[in-house]
């Protein structure tokens, strides 16, 4: 790790954000490889006429996929390619690169809201939708309030996203 990372500040808000920006490009790709790769698999029968997903494990492993993406990137240098532009990194409070538990834990609560999808039997999906952007407006504003500038899941993984002066 760089030696200006361990004692950087704490990112504001507005550069991960922007970051965030960025990964959704990389996340799309994966996304559009992860659908290929299920369409071969499945011969071209993902869906049926109906348009239901034929495949019960395709979305567990789009989201493997995708989840595999910010894991790995994290534990390889704490920065996702949407990070590197915008010099912020992933850190432990004492510096480090985060550990496998802590990389898991912060995805997952990240990912959290979007189990709210699955309100969209009850409340249709665009209510559904703007639950989830709901949860994540939540999710960041401690970073509004927090000194460390921590989301709620760097709070409850122990991480911190820091940029160098």
């Amino acid at each position: 790790m760089s030696s200006t990372f361990p004692t950087a500040p704490p990112c504001p808000l507005w550069r991960r954000l922007t970051a965030l920006v960025y990964d959704l490009l990389i996340v799309l790709a994966i996304m559009m490889v992860a659908n290929m790769l299920g369409l071969l698999v499945t011969g071209g029968r993902l869906l049926d006429e109906q348009q239901h997903l034929r495949a019960w494990w395709f979305p567990l492993f789009e989201a493997a996929c995708v989840g595999g993406y910010f894991v790995a990137s994290w534990r390889r240098g704490g920065q996702t390619i949407g990070m590197r532009p915008w010099r912020i990194r992933l850190t432990t409070a004492a510096g480090d690169t985060p550990s496998w538990p802590q990389s898991l834990i912060r995805l997952g609560v990240a990912a959290a809201p979007w189990f709210l999808l699955g309100l969209t039997h009850w409340v249709g999906l665009r209510l559904a939708l703007w639950a989830v952007l709901v949860a994540w407006v939540v999710w960041y504003i401690p970073a509004l309030i927090d000194p460390r500038r921590r989301a709620v899941h760097d709070i409850v993984a122990g991480t911190e996203i820091r940029s160098p002066p």
